[in-house]
């Protein structure tokens, strides 16, 4: 497993480009039967990808549970977001299967100790995206598809950044603990995310950026907002947002992020926006 410790932002004004990328970036989330896990210690929130192929495999296939977490399983003490974003596949929770299809999404209680992932062909593998936070008590373990997210469009073409907000793991939605998780999608002809910047200090946020050509690329924008610094996102990888930065983006193309958040609160205004022209 992966461990990242926090960054300071004053340490941050002078990171290069690889330790930028090494700090916050997470790559090869989706290897071949496989779980990859990424621990911050931001909000002590965990990124996991697994992409089941020629058989089922296990959320702690690989991970030392007891030294990573010191609990007997992997959700003792956490509640999951789960999102596919490749082809069909199923997810079987302390023995009941759920079919996900692409974009669907299945929020998974604190307490669930047996959660195995698989792919309907093997061919058109399944690919879980998923993160994990922290929890006090149990919630009810919930099957989300595209049509039941809540949908809050957003922005203008003539801005560049035309976009709907699905909401799935959301207070409006169901109940969680701390975890909130949302599928934004970009209308062709917009790439901008998340304009006017803003940041959180209460909540940190992790971006995951897909549905978009490996010819594409998307600069996430980070940092304080008078000391930002960019990423080069490619396809199918995510990005660590602590509360001090600002979170957004501006592609190629348009694309599709999913964006998750943990900390003291699910209050989705409780942010501090930037407007364009303090941005430095």
């Amino acid at each position: 497993m992966d461990v990242r410790y926090s960054a300071h932002p004053r340490d941050v004004k002078r990171y290069t480009t690889e330790e930028l990328r090494r700090e916050f970036l997470i790559q090869g989330l989706f290897q071949a039967d496989q779980v990859s896990a990424t621990y911050s210690h931001v909000d002590r929130m965990l990124v996991f990808g697994c992409m089941p192929i020629s058989r089922h495999v296990s959320l702690d296939q690989g991970i030392d549970v007891w030294k990573n977490f010191g609990t007997a399983y992997i959700l003792e003490r956490r509640e999951i977001g789960i999102f596919n974003v490749g082809q069909t596949g199923r997810i079987t929770a302390d023995g009941v299967s759920y079919t996900l299809h692409h974009r669907d999404c299945l929020y998974i209680s604190m307490g669930t100790k047996d959660v195995n992932f698989e792919s309907v062909n093997e061919a058109e593998p399944a690919k879980f995206y998923m993160v994990s936070a922290p929890a006090h008590k149990a919630c009810k373990t919930t099957f989300l598809s595209m049509e039941q997210a809540k949908k809050v469009p957003a922005g203008a073409l003539e801005f560049g950044n035309c976009r709907t907000i699905n909401q799935y793991i959301h207070p409006d939605v169901l109940e969680t603990c701390q975890l909130s998780m949302g599928l934004t999608v970009l209308d062709p002809g917009s790439v901008w995310n998340t304009m006017p910047a803003h940041t959180h200090e209460r909540r940190m946020e992790v971006y995951f950026y897909f549905d978009f050509s490996p010819d594409d690329i998307v600069f996430h924008m980070m940092g304080e907002p008078t000391e930002t610094r960019h990423l080069i996102m490619h396809c199918d990888e995510a990005v660590i947002g602590p509360s001090w930065s600002i979170h957004s983006g501006c592609g190629t193309s348009n694309y599709a992020f999913i964006w998750a958040m943990g900390g003291e609160n699910k209050v989705f205004q409780d942010m501090d926006t930037v407007a364009n022209r303090d941005l430095r």
